[in-house]
């Protein structure tokens, strides 16, 4: 059973896990079960992704229940005018705050406006020794994506070298070893945890936020991060 954050009579919004797949992708024929099949059988009706995420990302999945709720939607996304954040665990100590402004490719070559809005919440070092360095050090990151391109946080965290831990093929291999070998770490830290936009049917705001997963909250608890709530 998926876990619902929001519901009413337009809309659905779930705590999407990390390893679940939206919807059928060419790119993922291991994969058995999907976001949409799945809530569609719990709730027994047609449900429409108002938006995605990756199948290694965790957090609010929002779901439209008619067609011209989704349409709504869909044109608030393209507008830009839906709030999302998210926390990822990074390698390294990054900067206070910053902005990512890093064109990124489309599958078929074309370049695309992407922008990334960060804010370091925590830091760690651990005393752990890594490479030529005697300790090893991370940060917690609240991320304000802009545009909404694909991998976009990954791959713009990458471009500063400060990649999410556990992200492959995005992040660093060493690091990505390190989390699996030490602490049996499978999972990328990246989590969508809050999303705000506007309902379609009430013109009201609507925030649904989104608890975080237990491999998640493991890793913030070894590198003595507390956990956001808000």
């Amino acid at each position: 059973m998926l876990e619902i954050l929001y519901q009413d009579d337009h809309l659905v919004g779930i705590n999407k896990p990390p390893g679940l797949l939206v919807h059928r992708s060419p790119i993922a024929k291991d994969a058995e079960e999907f976001a949409v099949q799945l809530l569609r059988d719990q709730l027994e009706m047609h449900v429409y992704p108002a938006h995605r995420l990756d199948r290694k990302t965790s957090g609010v999945l929002l779901f439209a229940l008619e067609k011209d709720i989704h349409r709504a939607l869909n044109l608030q996304f393209a507008e830009k005018t839906v709030s999302k954040t998210y926390y990822a665990i990074v390698r390294g100590f990054i900067p206070d705050a910053g902005t990512i402004d890093y064109p990124l490719k489309r599958e078929d070559g074309k370049e695309q406006e992407a922008v990334t809005h960060f804010e370091c919440v925590a830091k760690a070092e651990l005393d752990v020794p890594f490479g030529k360095h005697a300790t090893s050090r991370y940060s917690l990151v609240k991320v304000k994506p802009e545009t909404g391109r694909m991998h976009q946080i990954r791959k713009h965290f990458a471009h500063i070298l400060h990649p999410i831990i556990g992200d492959r093929p995005h992040g660093c291999n060493k690091q990505n070893k390190l989390f699996k070998e030490k602490w049996d770490l499978m999972e990328m830290m990246l989590h969508a945890h809050e999303l705000t936009f506007i309902h379609p049917q009430s013109s009201l705001p609507v925030t649904i936020k989104a608890g975080f997963p237990d491999e998640f909250r493991r890793m913030m608890m070894l590198m003595e991060f507390e956990i956001p709530s808000a």
